[in-house]
């Protein structure tokens, strides 16, 4: 197989970013940019999110089976780069994004246009990251969103044209 013909075929694959956030049962948080996610389902609503092994956000994610999808507005490029590496928790923030804990235990995001709060219903233990298929259980929007929603989430595209995050 060509490698790069292989890479390219599969950047063309559209992409959203979005920060997954999980809460271990200590306390800790952990938010990662992702972009691995689509919807599987309508009935049940079901979502598919590919976690990369041996993160931090996967552990907690397996510990706890409760996390958060938080979409990323187009302009929020800054939070799209700031979880591609581990952070700390400070309080009720991380990287500097506020975020509050949903009575699912799942902490969401303050600032992003729109998140939903998953439960893990099955892990598919294969590559680089596992794949996990959750049900959203609940969803919300923070503020109002003219025209399509979709209009306003962040996507590979709007990080430059030198950025191929995966992941």
């Amino acid at each position: 197989m060509d490698t790069n013909a292989k890479k390219s075929a599969l950047r063309m694959i559209p992409y959203g970013l979005y920060v997954l956030m999980a809460e271990s049962a200590s306390g800790a948080v952990a938010a990662s940019t992702v972009n691995w996610v689509t919807q599987t389902s309508f009935d049940p609503p079901l979502v598919a999110v590919a976690i990369k092994n041996g993160s931090q956000t996967q552990a907690i994610v397996k510990e706890t089976g409760v996390f958060s999808l938080n979409m990323l507005g187009r302009d929020q490029q800054g939070a799209a780069f700031t979880f591609f590496k581990a952070l700390e928790r400070e309080g009720n923030s991380i990287g500097g994004q506020p975020f509050k804990l949903h009575e699912s235990g799942a902490p969401v995001m303050e600032n992003c246009p729109a998140f939903v709060v998953l439960q893990t219903r099955e892990i598919v233990e294969r590559g680089d990251h596992h794949l996990f298929l959750a049900e959203v259980t609940d969803a919300g929007f923070n503020g109002d969103l003219p025209g399509r929603a979709d209009a306003h989430i962040l996507r590979m595209e709007d990080l430059g044209e030198n950025v191929f995050y995966g992941g």
